[in-house]
């Protein structure tokens, strides 16, 4: 049975599952689905074309499924598609696709945090169990893997791939794509590192964080440009998921991927 406040704005044309709680002066518009056991929260807006998965909440202030904030959308129908057990914190705003862009959708994947003040543009495609910090600014097209971590205030640059497991520090400017499993942060943004900490957390065995650590020397630490070091990576190491991920990463990588810190500074890099 679901609980929706008589102040709240529900379109009879919204598809409720069960169990959902709508509060005070949400507003639900038609053409939106919401699964089983959702919480739109007072204040929160939802608008046509957006699908939500089952156990989510939605915050106060927040606003999802507004027109894009591209100057190519000319009013045809794009969607907005969130997955399960996603939460979406205070203010946040995540906009529909643009079909010029070819996509025409933007998807957060199931399991994925939103928190406060993030702008989620137009066709991006955020993977799941993501994070997403405070004042985080995803622009246009911007993909982001499953696990990845992006710190508070950083800005995303259009078109850019964040990889699987990668953390990126706070309030960085991320220009170049950001390669599967690293810690990069930093201005300009650069390469620091393995997210060790978070690998292990997820249960990646010591010898498979140390081959990812020892790819990334021959990539970043022996001289080579990428092309020469993604060779000898291809033949100098077993296969492996990690290392036909990696590689996968850096030779599909449109913006090319971030430059290589100093190993010499072994300053922090703040979250």
């Amino acid at each position: 049975m679901n609980k929706i406040h008589p102040m709240a704005v529900v379109s009879p044309d919204a598809k409720l599952g069960d169990n959902v709680e709508i509060g005070p002066y949400a507003y639900i518009d038609a053409n939106v689905e919401i699964g089983d056991g959702c919480k739109i929260h007072p204040h929160a807006v939802i608008y046509s074309y957006v699908k939500i998965g089952k156990d989510c909440e939605v915050f106060p202030g927040a606003v999802v499924g507004a027109v894009p904030q591209d100057l190519k959308f000319d009013g045809e129908i794009t969607h907005v598609e969130i997955g399960d057990r996603v939460t979406i914190r205070e203010c946040a705003t995540i906009n529909r696709g643009t079909k010029a862009s070819g996509k025409g959708i933007t998807s957060i994947g199931s399991d994925t945090l939103v928190m406060s003040y993030v702008h989620v543009a137009h066709d991006c495609k955020v993977g799941c169990h993501c994070i997403l910090v405070s004042y985080v600014g995803l622009a246009g097209e911007t993909d982001v893997d499953d696990w990845a971590i992006i710190g508070g205030g950083t800005k995303v640059h259009q078109f850019s791939h964040i990889g699987t497991h990668a953390m990126v520090g706070g309030a960085c400017k991320v220009n170049k794509d950001i390669p599967p499993y690293s810690l990069c942060g930093r201005d300009p943004i650069s390469y620091a590192g393995v997210n060790i900490v978070g690998l292990r957390r997820r249960g990646f065995e010591s010898d498979v964080i140390r081959t990812i650590k020892d790819i990334y020397d021959v990539i970043y630490f022996q001289g080579y440009n990428f092309s020469d070091a993604c060779d000898r990576v291809a033949a100098g190491f077993p296969q492996s998921v990690e290392k036909d991920t990696i590689l996968s990463f850096i030779k599909n990588s449109k913006r090319g991927i971030v430059r290589a810190n100093d190993p010499r500074d072994k300053g922090s890099i703040d979250i």
